[in-house]
């Protein structure tokens, strides 16, 4: 068991996942590059330097998360921070869509079945799959973290106000699986308050990234602050919140 501390940042081989991954490196931490694509994946850690491995990760197939898990405990034999990144926006559906008119073709009235279920296979069972894999691992290192990568678009109070700019996108694709996704959380931060795991979820903004087809208008290093401010959290720091940078809380 290395003495240095270990993240996992899943999703970590482009956008705001690598640029978390990049920044935790910076700060000393060793930090496993989880990527579906493992030459995507060893690019990355390459780019990123010597305290970063690639991790072949993808958070929709069991036997991979499975191998991942093992991998964490035999090479690394601990695991102190987990980021939960990886998530897509879409099945390819909206090739040439604005968000406004992919919106459109995702009302509750119309919305496929198969692209919801596809996009919550990573956005929501992933993540849990992934948690389940990684908790026995992160449970032996005292005050662990979990930080879930969430959005704004999913908070429902905000939503139900209308004077909300993105309210007329809410629908049960993306914005609902990241609804869902802060339900997994507050449920984590209840399993393990007593253990001192801080379990939060953070909201990037909207940044210029492949989720969004670059229309984002904040910068990843914008969307990365609030990922790795959490994560670096002492053992005061909050568990169970929903925040943006900079210790701004989203209702829920």
């Amino acid at each position: 068991m290395q003495n240095k501390s270990v993240a996992l940042v899943t999703g970590a081989n482009q956008g705001i996942g690598f640029q978390i991954a990049k920044e935790l490196a910076a700060r000393g931490l060793t930090v496993l590059v989880g990527s579906r694509n493992v030459e995507r994946g060893e690019a990355a850690a390459k780019e990123i330097g010597p305290h970063a491995h690639a991790l072949a990760l993808d958070v929709t197939d069991q036997a991979s998360i499975g191998a991942a898990a093992q991998r964490v405990r035999n090479e690394f034999g601990r695991l102190d921070v987990l980021i939960q990144n990886a998530a897509i926006s879409t099945t390819g559906r909206r090739a040439g869509l604005s968000v406004e008119e992919y919106a459109k073709t995702t009302r509750p009235a119309n919305v496929s079945l198969d692209e919801m279920r596809a996009v919550w296979d990573t956005n929501v069972f992933g993540v849990l799959a992934v948690y389940q894999a990684m908790l026995p691992i992160l449970r032996e290192t005292p005050g662990a973290r979990i930080v879930n990568v969430s959005s704004g678009v999913g908070s429902l109070a905000a939503n139900s106000d209308p004077a909300f700019p993105y309210r007329a996108i809410f629908g049960p694709v993306y914005p609902a699986s990241k609804t869902a996704l802060n339900a997994l959380t507050l449920a984590m931060a209840i399993e393990l308050e007593l253990e001192g795991i801080k379990v939060n979820a953070v909201s990037p903004g909207f940044t210029r990234t492949n989720l969004n087809g670059y229309t984002g208008i904040e910068t990843v290093e914008d969307g990365a602050r609030e990922a790795v401010r959490v994560a670096m959290l002492g053992p005061d720091g909050p568990t169970g919140t929903f925040t943006r940078w900079e210790n701004q809380t989203i209702p829920w």
